[in-house]
Order: C-alpha cells, then sequence, then structure tokens
C-alpha cells in the first residue's frame, strides 16, 4: 500500500520489502509532508519542518533505517570467534620451554624426568618398606594384645554376668588402646572379683537350706565348655559362713567356674573295710572325702592288623577308670558308723602273782582281773529292759571310737574289721558311690579334722 501511496512499484523483485526512506529530489513521494502542508494551511501556522529548515538548512532529517531481511529455514546467522593472540617463541610459558626463553637440552630433560621417576620408585619403596617392617608388625601385636583381652573377659564376664556393665567399661577401654602396652595395662580381674564377689553373696543368702548349708558346683577343668564339663564337676557340701569367708578371699578365676546351689543330699549306708574307712578313726558328724582308687592299667592287645584270610584282629577292650587328683566327692558327712559285731566280743584276763620265801617263811601275793563279755549282747539285754539302759548307756558311749582310739594310742588294732557307713552325699553322686562301693577311699581333710588328729597335730607342730 505504501508502494501505491509513493506511485512505485517493483516488478522485479517482488521479495524485497518497500523503500520507506525519504527521496529528496522527489517531493511528492514525502507523504508526511504533505500531510503536515495540508494541516498547516488549515490551521494557520507554519510547519515545523519547514521553520527547521530555514534555521538550520545544512542539516538534513534523519533517513528511515532499512529493515532487514529475516533468514529464510533454520539458517543462523553466526559470529567468527576471535583470534587468540599468539604469544611469541621464548617468552615465558610459551614453546621454548626455558626461564630466558631458551630451549631446555634434551639430555637435561632425560635426566629431570629420570630423577622423578627414580623419587617416585624410592617413596614407593620406603612407604612399603615402614608398612610391612614396622606398621603391619605392630598392628598385628596391638591386635593380639586386644584378642588376648577379649579372651580374658569372655573367660572371666560369663553366664549370669554376661551382660555386666562392668564388661562393657572393660571393652570400651580395651577398644579406646592404641598401643599394646596400654591394652595389656587393663585390668580385667580385679573389676571381674568385685562383680563375682557380689553375685555370690547375693546367691548365698538364697540358697541355704534349713540347716544353714550349701553346695558347691566347681569345675576342675575351667578350660572345658560348661555344657561338656560333667565329667569334672565336683560338689562340696560347706556350711555358709565357711562358704562366705571362702568367696572373700578366692577371686575371679575360682569365683567364675563355680555355682552355689541349695544341697539336695542322700544317706547311703556303703560296707567297706577298716582302710577305705580312713583307718576307723572317724566318728559321727565327720567331714570326709570321697577318692576313688584306680585299679592298674591291663594290658592291651597288640594294633589291629590284617590276617592271611583278610579278617581285621580286633584290639582288646581295657577297662580303665580315669585318674583324677581331686576327690570325686567333697565334704560327705557321716552319719553313722557301726563297727562289726566281731569287735565287740570280749575275753580278757589278767592275773598278777608275786611269792617270797625266807628261812621257810613264804610270802605270796596274787592278783587276777578276768573280764568276759560280748558287747552285741549287752546291748541287747539293755534294750529289751534286762539292764539299766542309763548304766549301759554311759558305759558303752562312744564303744567303737574309744576302741579305735585305745588301738591308735597303743599301735594295735583289728586291721581286717569291716565298717557300716552311712554317708549324706548328693543325690546325683549316690549312683557313682554305690557302683564303686569297693574302690572308694575315705579321706579326712585337716581343715576339718577331728578332735584327736587336732590334737596330735598341735603336739609335733608346737
Amino acid at each position: 500500500m505504501l508502494d501505491k501511496l509513493k506511485g512505485s512499484k517493483k516488478k522485479n523483485n517482488k521479495d524485497s520489502p518497500p523503500d520507506l526512506r525519504k527521496n529528496g529530489e522527489k517531493e511528492s513521494s514525502d507523504v508526511g509532508s504533505k500531510i503536515q502542508d495540508l494541516v498547516g494551511k488549515i490551521s494557520g501556522k507554519a510547519n515545523k519542518s519547514e521553520e527547521k529548515t530555514s534555521r538550520d538548512p545544512a542539516k538534513k532529517a534523519r533517513p528511515m533505517p532499512k529493515p532487514r531481511i529475516k533468514p529464510k529455514g533454520d539458517e543462523k546467522i553466526r559470529l567468527k570467534p576471535k583470534d587468540k593472540p599468539k604469544k611469541p617463541v621464548g617468552a615465558k610459558g610459551g614453546s621454548g620451554g626455558g626461564p630466558f626463553g631458551r630451549k631446555m637440552p634434551d639430555d637435561d630433560q632425560r635426566t629431570i624426568i629420570g630423577a622423578a621417576v627414580f623419587g617416585l620408585i624410592l617413596i614407593i619403596l620406603v612407604a612399603s618398606g615402614y608398612y610391612f617392617l614396622v606398621y603391619a608388625p605392630y598392628q598385628e601385636t596391638l591386635q593380639d594384645a586386644k584378642a588376648t583381652k577379649l579372651n580374658e573377659i569372655n573367660a572371666y564376664f560369663k553366664g549370669p554376668l554376661a551382660v555386666d556393665p562392668e564388661k562393657q567399661a572393660l571393652l570400651a577401654d580395651i577398644d579406646a588402646g592404641v598401643t599394646p602396652e596400654q591394652v595389656l595395662s587393663v585390668d580385667v580381674i580385679g573389676p571381674a572379683t568385685n562383680s563375682w564377689r557380689t553375685y555370690q553373696n547375693q546367691q548365698l543368702s538364697t540358697k541355704k537350706d534349713t540347716f544353714d548349708r550349701v553346695m558347691i558346683v566347681y569345675s576342675t577343668d575351667p578350660s572345658v565348655p560348661e555344657q561338656a564339663a560333667s565329667g569334672s564337676q565336683k560338689n562340696v557340701i560347706m556350711k555358709a559362713s565357711e562358704a562366705q569367708r571362702f568367696i572373700s578371699q578366692a577371686d575371679a578365676t575360682v569365683l567364675a567356674n563355680m555355682e552355689i546351689q541349695t544341697p539336695d543330699t542322700v544317706a547311703v549306708p556303703i560296707m567297706i573295710s577298716r582302710l577305705q574307712a580312713a583307718g576307723g578313726l572317724i566318728s559321727v558328724g565327720n567331714m570326709v572325702d570321697v577318692y576313688l582308687r584306680v585299679s592298674p592299667e591291663e594290658e592291651q592287645a597288640p594294633a589291629p592288623n590284617e590276617t592271611e584270610e583278610g579278617e581285621e584282629a580286633q584290639p582288646a577292650q581295657t577297662t580303665q577308670t580315669p585318674a583324677s587328683s581331686t576327690p570325686q566327692i567333697s565334704g560327705a558327712t557321716v552319719l553313722a558308723i557301726l563297727r562289726a559285731k566281731d569287735s565287740g566280743t570280749i575275753d580278757a584276763r589278767v592275773s598278777k602273782s608275786q611269792s617270797f620265801s625266807v628261812n621257810e617263811l613264804i610270802s605270796q601275793s596274787q592278783r587276777e582281773q578276768t573280764s568276759s563279755a560280748d558287747v552285741e549282747q549287752l546291748l541287747r539285754a539293755a534294750a529289751s529292759g534286762g539292764f539299766n539302759e542309763a548304766e549301759t548307756r554311759a558305759l558303752l558311749q562312744n564303744y567303737g571310737i574309744k576302741l579305735s582310739d585305745f588301738e591308735r594310742t597303743s599301735n594295735l588294732g583289728e586291721l581286717d574289721a569291716q565298717y557300716l557307713l552311712l554317708l549324706e552325699v548328693p543325690r546325683e553322686n549316690v549312683l557313682f558311690l554305690i557302683q564303686n562301693m569297693d574302690s572308694i577311699i575315705l579321706t579326712v581333710p585337716t581343715q576339718q579334722a577331728p578332735n584327736w588328729m587336732i590334737n596330735e597335730l598341735k603336739t609335733i607342730y608346737g
């Protein structure tokens, strides 16, 4: 439409935009000026463009910019990147490489590279040597020390004390150790002893029986696990006061491997010889330990070998009771002791005679004591009411122990006497005592010795 106003058409180029710039040679094409002249004539005012032209005839109006042609398709105008300035050869950081613009010789470059490689290898060798010769053995020693202390903690803090707060504190101290000396200096047995004493004293007050006794179950081999320690477990019955004194004197190595239980005992009668009955010098109320007498080993048959017929020879079966340095039963109480009836037959006669002869004068003196009795018959007579029971009891009180005591002081006794003892033992030891009656030996511990043994020890040792 602007082309029509200008009165010109471009026939050759249809796509080119119209030229809106003012043409100074053709005044008819200036539509703006024509409109301004028309308005000026109507209003009676002069045209501003003419005034400006008259004022400054040398200054021309600014032409309208020509519109830019939008590129077709996806073509985009790309700006050409600026060329980076090239550094002069020989300058610092340039291709010359030298600090003063000189190129370094190839031999010097090889020397520097070789020195760098050698230094790197030397550093690796020194680091490896330090690791394998110093650091690794030191860490291994530290871990061994920690493992030793952990095993010690697990050996003492077990069973009821497996979750004791002292155990957690000791584990934290061991983990915080940075040197083997610091780890090994952690005291484990001290806190473990205090914890076990507190626990065992609590058990002692709750496990006493009506006779103020407790039974202590202990293991003779602490290294054996508790599940497989039935063969090495021992029992001992003692008074509560003695057990308390024992707990106050023992440490964690003993207290951790013992258990306090309420006594469950049975009175078992056994028939044994005088040798087995502690020489017959025991009385009612004594505490004895029961040991098992081990028989000699039987000869074994040769090792199994292949016979001519291809049959394998079987070795001879041997039955051997394992020896033990500890008693099978500790603290068994003698409830009753009976001596064989033959020891009660008495037929004794003591006579003494004296005679003098001087000038047919004879002086003669004679004394004779005769005793013949059967103690068993006297007991029967007293029990049946034939004799005075009180007198008979006074005469025959502790006849057996008196007889044994006289035999001890005279160093002469009836060695083939048989004894029937009634022993109080834990229930789990009854079968063992019955089956091994012919092989057991009773011993008397000196800590619980009878009065005659205490007197003899005092006499011997002053």
